[in-house]
Formats: C-alpha cells, sequence, structure tokens
C-alpha cells in the first residue's frame, strides 16, 4: 500500500510501539491522528513529526465510547478521509486474579478489548468511503497461550485477536482488510519499566524492538496475511502449548530458568 497523503489513526501513538509506528507512516507521508491519555507526551511525538508530515493530536481515553465517534470525526474534518487505523492502546495489571484490583481487572478487558472493537466498527464507514482500508490490531503471545499471572490480559488479548479473524472474514470483498500482530516481549516501558512485576517466562523468548513491531505493522497494511506473530519461532512455540498443554507444563519450568537468568542480565 502506498501510504502517501493517506489518513491514519493510531492509539497508544505518544510511545513505545504506538510512537514508532507513527514515526514510519510519518516518513511514508501519511497523515497522522495520534491517540493517548497524555496530551503532554503526544505533543512531544507531533513536534517531532510535524517536520516531515501533517500531525493531528486527540487526548482521549479510549474507553470513552462519545470521544471515540468524536475522534473519527476529527479526523475526517482536519484530512477529509481516514484510511488506516492501528489499535495499539494496551493496558496491564500484572499479578494473580485474587491479588489485582477489581477496577483493573475490568479496564484490562475496556482498554484491550472492548474499545478496540468499538473503534473498529466505527472505522468502517470511513474507510469504506475512503474505498478501503486497513485495521490493524495489536494483540499478544499471550493470547495465544492461557498465561498465570496474565489471566485478564490473556483473555483480552486472546478475544483481539479472534476478534480480528473474524472481522477480517466478515469484511472479505469490501476493500477493507483486518489483521492483527502478536508480539512477544518488546523492548519498550510496557514491560522495561516494570522488570520485577513481569513473568520471569516472558524473558525466555527473543525480544523485538518497537520498531520491528511498527515495520510489521506497516507490512500488513499492504500484504495478505491476516496474522503476524513475533517472532515467528516463538509464534510457533505459542500455538504448540495451546494445542498440547502438556508441552507447556513440561516446558515452563525450563522456560522460567532461563527467563531468570535474562531478566537478572537486564535488571
Amino acid at each position: 500500500m502506498i501510504f502517501k497523503d493517506k489518513t491514519v489513526i493510531i492509539t497508544g501513538g505518544s510511545e513505545g510501539v504506538g510512537a514508532a509506528t507513527a514515526r514510519l507512516f510519518a516518513a511514508a507521508g501519511a497523515n497522522l491522528v495520534l491517540v493517548a491519555r497524555s496530551r503532554k507526551n503526544l505533543e512531544a511525538i507531533a513536534g517531532e513529526l510535524r517536520d516531515k508530515t501533517r500531525v493531528e493530536i486527540f487526548p482521549m481515553d479510549v474507553t470513552d465510547a462519545d470521544a471515540c465517534v468524536d475522534l473519527f470525526k476529527k479526523a475526517a474534518f482536519e484530512f477529509g478521509r481516514v484510511d488506516i487505523l492501528v489499535n495499539n492502546a494496551g493496558f496491564h495489571a500484572r499479578g494473580p486474579v485474587r491479588k489485582v484490583d477489581a477496577p483493573d481487572l475490568g479496564r484490562i478487558i475496556d482498554v484491550n478489548l472492548r474499545a478496540p472493537i468499538v473503534l473498529s466498527r466505527l472505522a468502517l464507514p470511513y474507510l469504506e468511503e475512503a474505498g478501503g482500508g486497513a485495521i490493524v490490531n495489536v494483540a499478544s503471545l499471550h493470547g495465544k497461550l492461557a498465561s498465570a499471572g496474565a489471566t485478564t490480559y490473556s483473555a483480552s488479548k486472546f478475544g483481539l485477536r479472534v476478534f480480528s479473524l473474524a472481522l477480517n472474514q466478515e469484511l472479505e470483498g469490501s476493500g477493507i482488510k483486518v489483521a492483527v500482530v502478536s508480539p512477544g516481549p518488546v523492548e519498550t516501558g510496557f514491560i522495561m519499566d516494570n522488570l520485577d512485576e513481569v513473568d520471569d517466562i516472558v524473558f525466555s523468548q527473543p525480544m523485538s524492538t518497537a520498531e520491528d513491531v511498527a515495520q510489521t505493522i506497516l507490512d500488513l497494511c499492504g500484504n495478505n496475511l491476516a496474522e503476524q506473530d513475533m517472532p515467528v519461532s516463538s509464534g510457533i512455540l505459542a500455538t504448540l502449548a495451546y494445542l498440547m498443554p502438556w508441552l507447556a507444563k513440561f516446558i515452563r519450568p525450563s522456560l522460567q530458568k532461563k527467563g531468570a537468568t535474562v531478566k537478572a542480565r537486564l535488571k
């Protein structure tokens, strides 16, 4: 897909994977609408990119349904069209279910699953008016494999993955593509700022960079894939462990040990 003069909405667009994605789309000549809760962080990334392309910011909470409606209205008003939606915003409250506050459990579902569903639905008429486009949802390998200590997060990303694949089937032939990327650990503040809270097993897998994930998001907008695991080797392992629970139980101790060693080195 040629991105020049296309309009791209990116949630969680002020840092990490979202900011990296914004930089790549800006370099390709796309117009950007960046969404996050922090106006300060949005202004920082917008200031960085405005010498490359047109950038609008929209400080909001993606769980605010009315703000989601206003987001698309603003994007269409400013740029005349919406071509791509990247649902990247995420929330995680780590720990066993019994130790996580109930409101945080609900917010995991609201941010990671309900909001992308609502935003995707709202995007459809705009993408249709533009003659087609793409929705790319950022899930996680946690969504392919049950993960103790990340139970609700796993559930939210499992749901997001299945929603993405089903919606892509639903829209077949419409000119609108829906795809999902499922990264393993990514070297951003999402995990690097909370090393002690992250399960050791997470660090047993190769770590991607934010730029790696951003490039995959751009690729998914234009290729024929509906899904991409990152890295591929970890995706294969997660799928095998999901299909064969006995395998997951067998290899978990060795992966925990390997991950603990990596975490200690990172700390």
